[in-house]
């Protein structure tokens, strides 16, 4: 199933705000597994500031990674394998199992351990299928509706 069909039965919140964040770095795809890109958003936000869950799913990572906090959120029914989001730097608020809906909070924002990621403070927000990295706004605005030509209709 496509990714604009499934998500436009969901209800989604931006991690943070409202109102919506300011987006300090956009998403840049990678050309290959461990090329330079962009694997996320990075949200203009203060340490401290909650983070809310983007949208329905249960919470399948919570603790460090790389001397970061990272939350990870799989959400069900999005197909195989089903989208996962990913929060960073973060103080999880909620344990490995926990099912979240939008707008829930589900950790803090920690400070950032050095500056060289965002130009201030900022929440790195990441969407997966597997191991392919998409653009997280995907989830928040799914794309126009496209139509079909209908064939064996009279």
């Amino acid at each position: 199933m496509h990714l604009t069909t499934l998500l436009l039965a969901l209800s989604l919140a931006w991690p943070v705000g409202p109102p919506p964040p300011e987006i300090l770095r956009r998403w840049d795809p990678p050309a290959g597994p461990y090329a330079p890109g962009h694997r996320g958003l990075d949200l203009a936000a203060a340490p401290g500031t909650t983070v809310h869950a983007t949208a329905p799913g249960v919470v399948t990572f919570a603790g460090p990674v790389g001397g970061r906090g990272v939350l990870t959120i799989t959400l069900p029914a999005t197909g195989t394998p089903p989208l996962r989001t990913t929060y960073e730097p973060v103080t999880p608020l909620v344990p490995v199992g926990t099912p979240v809906t939008p707008g829930r909070p589900v950790a803090t924002l920690s400070a950032p351990a050095t500056r060289a990621h965002c130009p201030r403070s900022c929440l790195h927000w990441g969407l997966l299928r597997g191991d392919t990295y998409l653009d997280p706004l995907r989830l928040l605005r799914p794309g126009p509706s496209r139509l079909l030509p209908v064939t064996g209709v009279p």
